[in-house]
């Protein structure tokens, strides 16, 4: 199976065949500061089987061997790779895939990290758009 994606102003396209290895939402502190979100999504496929198609991403050491790869033009944090923790793999941010609903998350990673008020997340109430002013 292929699958497609990209940054948020469409300079940077990538996409990658074949099955997941994994996939899953991350909780570490240097996802969190890198994106901006409480936590983040990520699918991992074999390196061999993604390929950048359109543009060229901006790659940064955001820590240790973690080289993270984002658009340099509206900054969307793209994929990551860890040759220490995660040989031979890319992940890829879920979010950015242009069909993210086809690859769920198997599990939550890094919880010990987790911002404490994401345990109860699901408590909130939920709105289908913004809520009317009161």
């Amino acid at each position: 199976m292929k699958h497609q994606g990209g940054c948020h102003c469409g300079a940077v396209r990538y996409e990658v065949q074949g099955a997941p290895e994994h996939s899953g939402i991350c909780h570490c502190t240097d996802c969190r500061k890198a994106s901006g979100a409480p936590m983040l999504s990520w699918t991992a496929f074999k390196d061999e089987n993604f390929a950048v198609t359109q543009g060229d991403p901006v790659t940064r050491n955001s820590s240790g061997a973690t080289m993270r790869s984002f658009c340099g033009d509206c900054g969307t944090g793209l994929y990551y790779r860890n040759a220490e923790y995660l040989p031979g793999l890319v992940d890829i941010t879920t979010a950015t895939l242009d069909t993210p609903d086809d690859l769920p998350p198997q599990a939550h990673i890094q919880v010990a990290e987790r911002i404490a008020w994401m345990a109860t997340m699901h408590e909130l109430p939920e709105f289908e758009r913004f809520p009317a002013p009161e």
